[in-house]
């Protein structure tokens, strides 16, 4: 099989049993995706890793027993090329932003699931290219490939096209 027409294999990694559920109603109704497992803690989450071997990881950072970003470490200590994706609920959250720096690819925010988790994980399976992450990137994502692009009251960097700020920002073109 090429590398196009593989399932990509996605290990869920949650505490919340609706968020794990509600991403794998997602993952399903894709053809080009399977949910090979689920884990409630970084623990179960190392454990499934071992056995399963995923393409992507969609890992929450606070769950109880292991934190997700010591179960990222574990795995990517024993995996190196392990794709990482890691879920949380804040923009600009610490703990993300630590993630990236362990070695996760991209985090996306809980709120944007629904909408953006399934080319988040394209993008970091690599699957999908794009010569311009703004093409199609929300603001709360960021992979390393893409950085994100802040919404936030520091300011902005000018856009390097118009079209961009009128697909994903409109009404916040920065002011001449």
């Amino acid at each position: 099989m090429t590398n196009d027409t593989r399932l990509i294999r996605i290990l869920s990694v949650d505490d919340h049993p609706l968020l794990r559920s509600g991403i794998a109603a997602l993952v399903d109704t894709q053809p080009d995706m399977r949910m090979v497992g689920e884990a409630s803690n970084g623990n179960e989450a190392v454990q499934l890793h071992r056995e399963l071997n995923p393409d992507v990881t969609l890992m929450d950072l606070q769950m109880p027993d292991m934190s997700g970003l010591d179960a990222m470490i574990a795995i990517r200590s024993e995996q190196p090329s392990a794709r990482i994706i890691v879920l949380t609920t804040y923009s600009g959250d610490v703990l993300a932003q630590r993630a990236l720096k362990a070695g996760a690819q991209a985090y996306v925010l809980k709120s944007l699931v629904r909408t953006e988790i399934l080319n988040t994980i394209r993008v970091v399976y690599g699957r999908l290219e794009s010569s311009r992450s703004s093409d199609w990137l929300p603001l709360g994502t960021r992979t390393k490939r893409f950085p994100r692009i802040w919404r936030s009251t520091r300011k902005r960097r000018k856009p390097t096209s118009r079209t961009f700020w009128q697909n994903w920002a409109p009404g916040t073109e920065p002011t001449q």
